[in-house]
This record gives structure tokens, C-alpha cells and sequence, in this order.
């Protein structure tokens, strides 16, 4: 019989427990036993969840309480110097990801110091490992730090523990399939810090440790260890390549049990892509079985399935875990006939990668519009799906459930609820619209000087500020019917004024109206934007206690009405600062999104620029004339293959170029870009031609800003001078010093400073000192440089 397997499945808990756990633990109001106790309840639900839907084997070690790569990290003893204690516990892996622990929290208290004491006390803590994109995700991981002195060792042991719970609950060892990412992708995506030691001269080192997680894994009883390789479907360098067969012969010879046990089995998982040049690499490494992205390594399906060795495994995703559009089975048993013909029992069927990715249950979602609920499957529905697809497969059909599928695929083809005429007619003169704004940023730079006339090293934020409690109970009653729309409208002006005037308190050039309003920076568009559909409970981990709820983009997208004018004519009323408007580009959207499958990702980004361009030029008649159009995603968006980039960044470029061309050459247009390697897309950022764009650095030291440097970036740039994910107060000096970096290599007159991003998610306590402090270093910096202008 066919093998049914999943290679993940959400943990952040039906309801978001987990999320509400780990949030007040880390306030101190809740104690660490408490909080594996939530743990532990998640493990064993989404287990049974999975046993129930007919799962064979059950994924272990897929929980996490902040990122599963953080705990690769700490399982191999991948510890940064700053964070080394004598013995290892959870607050050591906090403190990884976030700069500080409870316990931290709770000494400054002790101390007795508040305000600018405590920031005092907190910046002399380490801050947080650097955090990245999980490949074209929008999940984050916590980038593994390599030093001199890093010793792979076995250090956290809490894989073991996990495994030994699954297999209580699955009643047999043989059940149970732990998950480790692969040693290659470890070492791949670790960057080195402070060291020059080339990073696969650690590889014996590392491979040690796993062969030693892989023998206590084999004394549990596991015969299956799926080992996740995604790194397999980039471009790789040979020395990569290479790296991958030493590995693999050295862990295929660990994996060997004595001769009164079976053979430890390695599993090796792909996903995202094709396997390209790497195809014949993959299948000939010595391992049990491979797991292979069916749609969207499509293209070489065929290819994986001829090439693949007949008696290994080979397990196949054509249910997609990385959105949520229901599979077509019918499709997907055509797609494996030719697998199953050649590797009868040993073709298995699972997701496409893990369902992280996408929302627990569908079930629980009342308020959608029915004919759309019929299209779409969740993480359990998911499960479901690839039951009814190895049924079928195994000559078990289930008509009735097929029958059902295939209607709900053939109505959403034909669906009116999906395609508008009148945004299709507009689409098909895209080539009218001008994309170059009326004349060049340094003839833009000499009207827009004089007008706004900002002082040297200007000082303003990204766009949030803190959703206090009071903001987001309010939105909840509005939203209930609990509060009249004219009540409303009256505390979320209250909370504009409220804002303007700490700004004002604090000293800072352009302000912005802290977007009270707004639930979520795509959310909030969508929520008005036509062809766009809201779950209720369709929360998605972007990384620890942050969860979002992507937009499903069903449908045509239009713009019925103006979204931001009335909120931003109203703040901008309360002073006589510039007052930014606040957008979310069309390729972030389209990025943390859920996005229709049924036309291209360029086609459905096209359609939400037009709606944005209407949006920008009803702010600026309505005298918003500075206007930051966040495209924090552009960079994640990018193809796996490298290849693939060109195609891309022509339409991504477009897109924002298309949303901002059509204002005058005195309304400056600001970005705002985070999490970003620029390097490689810095002349496709330049012919977006944004008159401000601001970028995350400060994590980086400044070193994320070399790429604009290098280039020679022509417009202005706001270099990012502290971080705002965590919950440390930068200093003036730590603030000074990174602009004095910046303005080593950029014009003092074309710097900005601000944070690195939006301050939704810290609390006022936090972010007022901080803002006074950049405020008060960018004045420091103004009489340094001014100084330095008068002598020269």
C-alpha cells in the first residue's frame, strides 16, 4: 500500500495558543513549565489531527517555539559567544532571537531603573541574531552565526524528548518521522561572523554531530528521518555540489544499525522549485528516499520520475502547502500514473512542502462567502486531500469525494465571482500607462528641497506606530457592531491627534499618522480592494509569537473607493509638519497574499498597481505630497533560480513604477524595503526610482547598505539605525554611530534616519525613549557636520 506522509504541519495551535503562550511568558506573567505545557498540547493535537486523516508517518520535530532552523542551531551547539552560558536552557535560544529573555526583563526591573536608566541597563544587552526570509516564504529564520570559536556539539536535547512524545502518541516507533534540516542547507545559510574559516572546512565537524543525532534517533526505534535539503533547488557552485556526496556517503554510512536492527532511512526533501542542474546529483545520492515538489518543480516532474531509482522511495507533493486553493485530484492521479507504474509501493504521496505555510482549518471559518469556501482547503483539508489521492492511488477510489472535487474545480474555472470584465479591459491597455515620472530624481531633488525644507539628517519613521491594547479593542468593536462608524472615526482620530503630538514632543522633521486604523499593512488594502476575500481564523507563524492573515486574492482586483485620503487629509490637519501617506506596494501585497492560481503573479500584480496609482494620485490633490510606498517584499519575491531574476524584476520594477508615475515632480515618493540582501537587485531598486527609500541596516551594522554604496546610489537613503523587533532601547551614541558610518560613504545631505522598520508591535514604553534618542543623534550629527562644513 502507498505510504501517506506529511513533512509538517502548523504549530501555532487552532486558536493561536501558542502565540498568546509564548507572548506572556516572555512578560514574566507565566511560567516556563506553563508554557511547555501549551507546547506539548499543540504536539500532541496536531498529531492525532494528522493520525486521524489517515497520516502514516507522523512529522516529529516540526514544532518550534521561535523558528525550527534557531533550534537546528541549538541542537548543534550553533550558539553565538554573546549568549554561551555553562549550561544550556530556553532562555538561551530568546535571547538568540530576540535580544533578551524573561529573566533579563526581570533583572533590569529588579534594578529599579525606568526610562533612560533602563535603556541603559537593556543596551549593554546582546542584541538578537539576524533574521531572514525562509527562500520565497514570508517565514522568518534566525540566521546561524559561525565564529572562530564555534564547536558543533550536541546541546539541546529536546528533539529527543519530542520524538518520544510522538511516538507515545502513535503508538510505534515506525510511525514516526523526525524532521532535521539537512547539514548542507545548515551550513549554506549560516553566515560567518567575525571569522574567515571557510564555512564547508567545518563540514566533517558538523556531520559528526549528526551522526550522533541520527545513532540516539536509531536507539528510539525511528526507521525514517526526513532530512530537509531545500538549498537543492538553487544554482549551485561545485564546491556545493560536492559537499552534498561527502555528506550523504559519510551519514548513509552512520545511518547503518547493527545487525539486530533495521537500517536507519534517510529521506531527503526538495521543495520550492526543480532540482535543475542538480537532478542527477539528487538521485544519485545514498540515501533511502527523495521527496520532490510536484507543482512547483512541475517542469521536471517527468524528469524526477524517470531518472529517480526504481527501488527507492519516492515521494511526490502535488497538494500544495503553500497556498490554499483546493487540488485538482483528478489532475494530480493522471500526473502520477507513470510514478506509480514504476514505483508501485514506493511511490509516496505528501504535501509539496511543509504546511506551515498555510492557515489550521478551514472549518472554522463562518463569514466566508460559500462559493469561495468550495475552492479552498486548509492545513487539515489538506491532509484530507492527499488521504483521497492515495485512496485513489491504491485502487481505493472514493467516487463521491472525487465527484465532489472535480465540480468544485470545474465551477471555480467558470466562477463570475473571479473574473471583472471592466479590470480586464483596463488591463489590456497597461501599455498606455506611462512609467517614467516626469523628469529625473535630480531635477525632482531641486523642487522638492526648497518646498519641504528639511534640515540636514531629517528624522522620520516607517509608518506605525505602537497597537496598543485601547487601538485594537476598538477596531475589535467596530468591527463587531459593538461601536457606531461615527464613534469610530472619533477614537481613531483621538489616537492620530495622540501621536501627532508625541512627534511633535519629540522633535521628529516628518510625521506620520501611526495608522491607528489599519489591522495589517495588507490586510488593511485588501480588506478594500475588490477580489480580495478575509478569513477569521486563517492565521499563518511569520516567525516566533508573530502570526498574520494573509489575503485571499480569489478575483479581478479593483479599487472602489479611496482607502487612505480621509485619515491622512486629517492628520495632516493636526500639524504643520509634512505629513507622509502610507501605502503597501503591489508586489508586497501580492507576496503576503494568498494569490489566485488561475493567472500569472505579474498578471494579479498589474491589477493591484492600477488600484494603488488611483490611490496615490487622490493623495496627492488631496495635498498629501510626500507618499512612502512600502515594498518590503520585492527582494523575497524573486525566483529560487537565478535564471528566472530578469523576468521578474522587469515586471516587480514595473509594478511600483506604474503605482508612482503619475505624480507631479514636487510630491516625493518614499519606499521602504526591510530583510533584504541588495547586492544583487540594487540596479533593479535604482530603476524603481523612489525619491527616499529606507532599508533595515541596523542588525547588519551598516553592512546591508554597502550594496547602495558599492552601486553609487543616486537618490536619498534612510539607513535603518536600530532595530524595532527587539525590545532594546538603542542609545545615542550606538545611533551616532551607525549614521557615521553611513555618511562615510553617502552624502550627509542625501542620508536619512529612522528606524529600521514599523513600530506596530513595540510597546510606547519602549519606543518613545527610542525616538528621542535618534532624534537627539541626529541633531548630534548636525553639529558635527555643520562644524566640519564651516572648516572645510
Amino acid at each position: 500500500m502507498m505510504t501517506l506522509h506529511n513533512l509538517g504541519y502548523p504549530r501555532i495551535g487552532d486558536k493561536r495558543e501558542l502565540k498568546f503562550a509564548l507572548e506572556t511568558y516572555w512578560k514574566g506573567e507565566q511560567s516556563e513549565a506553563e508554557l511547555a505545557a501549551v507546547a506539548k498540547d499543540i504536539r500532541r493535537r496536531n498529531w492525532q489531527t494528522q493520525l486521524d486523516a489517515g497520516v502514516d508517518l507522523l512529522p516529529a520535530n516540526d514544532f518550534a517555539y521561535y523558528d525550527q532552523f534557531l533550534n537546528m542551531s541549538t541542537l548543534l551547539g550553533v550558539i553565538p559567544k554573546r549568549f554561551r552560558q555553562e549550561h544550556y536552557d530556553l532562555e538561551v535560544a530568546f535571547r538568540m532571537a530576540r535580544g533578551r529573555a524573561p529573566s533579563d526583563d526581570a533583572a533590569a526591573c529588579c534594578a529599579g531603573h525606568a526610562g533612560h536608566e533602563h535603556s541603559e541597563q537593556t543596551s549593554k544587552a546582546d542584541y538578537a541574531g539576524a533574521m531572514k526570509k525562509w527562500f520565497d516564504t514570508n517565514y522568518h529564520y534566525i540566521v546561524p552565526e559561525l565564529e572562530d570559536d564555534t564547536a558543533f556539539a550536541l546541546t539541546d536535547t529536546r528533539l529527543f524528548d519530542e520524538v518520544a512524545e510522538a511516538v507515545e502518541v502513535a503508538g510505534l516507533a515506525k510511525n514516526v518521522k523526525p524532521v532535521l534540516v539537512g547539514p548542507i542547507t545548515y551550513l549554506y545559510l549560516a553566515e560567518n561572523k567575525g571569522t574567515a574559516i571557510p564555512k564547508l572546512s567545518r563540514l566533517p565537524e558538523l556531520l559528526a554531530v549528526y551522526s550522533e543525532i541520527l545513532q540516539r534517533l536509531a536507539d528510539q526505534g525511528i526507521e525514517w528521518v526526513q532530512i530537509d535539503e531545500p538549498i537543492l533547488v538553487l544554482e549551485l557552485a561545485d564546491e556545493w555540489q560536492q559537499a552534498f556526496q561527502q555528506a550523504y556517503d559519510a551519514l548513509s554510512q552512520s545511518s547503518k544499525q547493527p545487525s539486530s536492527q533495521a537500517p536507519l532511512k534517510l529521506l531527503l526533501a526538495t521543495y520550492f522549485e526543480t532540482l535543475g542542474d542538480n537532478l542527477s546529483l539528487a538521485c544519485d545520492l545514498p540515501v533511502a528516499g527523495l521527496h520532490y515538489d510536484g507543482l512547483r518543480g512541475a517542469k521536471q516532474l517527468n524528469d524526477v520520475v524517470a531518472q529517480y531509482p526504481a527501488d527507492k522511495v519516492l515521494s511526490i507533493g502535488l497538494v500544495d502547502g503553500r497556498n490554499i486553493w483546493k487540488t485538482d485530484v483528478t489532475d494530480a492521479i493522471a500526473q502520477l500514473q507513470d510514478a506509480k507504474a514504476k514505483f508501485g509501493d514506493n511511490l509516496w504521496v505528501a504535501p509539496s512542502c511543509s504546511l506551515l505555510h498555510v492557515p489550521v482549518n478551514l472549518e472554522v471559518e463562518e463569514k466566508l462567502n460559500s462559493e469561495l469556501k468550495n475552492y479552498l482547503a486548509f492545513a487539515k483539508q489538506k491532509l484530507a486531500e492527499i488521504k483521497l489521492l492515495a485512496d485513489a492511488l491504491n485502487g481505493q477510489v472514493g467516487e463521491k469525494a472525487l465527484a465532489a472535487n472535480a465540480q468544485a474545480i470545474a465551477d471555480k474555472q467558470q466562477s463570475k465571482l473571479i473574473h471583472n470584465a471592466d479590470v480586464q479591459a483596463r488591463i489590456a491597455k497597461l501599455d498606455q500607462v506611462a512609467l517614467d515620472r516626469a523628469a529625473p530624481y535630480a531635477e525632482r531633488a531641486a523642487v522638492q528641497k526648497p518646498k519641504f525644507d528639511l534640515p540636514l539628517f531629517p528624522t522620520t519613521t516607517i509608518g506605525s506606530f505602537p497597537q496598543t491594547q485601547a487601538i485594537r479593542q476598538t477596531r475589535l468593536k467596530f468591527k463587531k457592531g459593538e461601536m457606531s462608524e461615527a464613534q469610530y472615526i472619533d477614537a481613531m482620530q483621538a489616537e492620530i491627534r495622540d501621536v501627532c503630538e508625541r512627534q511633535e514632543r519629540i522633535g521628529i522633521d516628518v510625521f506620520v499618522h501611526g495608522e491607528p486604523e489599519r489591522n495589517d499593512m495588507v490586510e488593511y488594502f485588501g480588506e478594500q480592494l475588490d477580489g480580495f476575500a478575509f478569513t477569521q481564523f486563517g492565521w499563518v507563524q511569520s516567525y516566533g509569537s508573530r502570526c498574520v492573515k494573509p489575503p485571499i486574492i480569489f478575483g479581478d482586483v479593483s479599487r472602489p473607493k479611496p482607502m487612505t485620503v480621509f485619515w491622512s487629509q486629517y492628520a495632516q490637519s493636526q500639524t504643520d509638519k509634512t505629513m507622509k501617506g502610507m501605502l503597501t506596494g503591489a508586489v508586497t501585497v501580492l507576496q503576503w497574499s494568498f494569490v489566485r492560481n488561475d493567472q500569472t503573479r505579474e498578471a494579479t500584480c498589474n491589477q493591484i498597481a492600477l488600484a494603488l496609482r488611483d490611490e496615490v494620485l487622490d493623495l496627492e490633490t488631496a495635498g498629501i505630497h510626500m507618499i512612502q510606498i512600502d515594498e518590503a517584499a520585492l527582494r523575497e519575491g524573486l525566483p529560487l533560480k537565478k535564471s528566472d531574476w530578469v523576468a521578474y524584476l522587469r515586471w516587480a520594477v514595473n509594478s511600483f513604477r506604474m503605482t508612482t508615475s503619475g505624480v507631479q515632480n514636487d510630491t516625493q515618493i518614499h519606499t521602504h524595503m526591510c530583510y533584504s540582501e541588495f547586492n544583487d537587485i540594487i540596479e533593479a531598486v535604482a530603476k524603481m526610482d523612489a525619491d527616499v527609500i529606507t532599508i533595515e541596516t541596523s542588525k547588519s551594522q551598516m553592512k546591508l547598505l554597502d550594496a547602495f554604496v558599492d552601486f553609487q546610489y543616486p537618490n536619498e537613503i534612510g539607513p535603518g539605525v536600530y532595530d524595532i523587533h527587539s525590545p532594546n532601547i538603542p542609545t545615542v551614541e550606538q545611533m551616532v554611530d551607525l549614521i557615521q558610518k553611513a555618511a562615510e560613504n553617502i552624502p550627509a545631505e542625501r542620508l536619512w534616519v529612522n528606524p529600521d522598520c514599523g513600530l506596530k508591535t513595540r510597546g510606547w514604553q519602549e519606543t518613545e525613549p527610542a525616538l528621542t534618542n535618534m532624534v537627539e543623534a541626529a541633531k548630534v550629527l548636525r553639529k558635527q557636520f555643520e562644524a566640519q562644513m564651516k572648516s572645510a
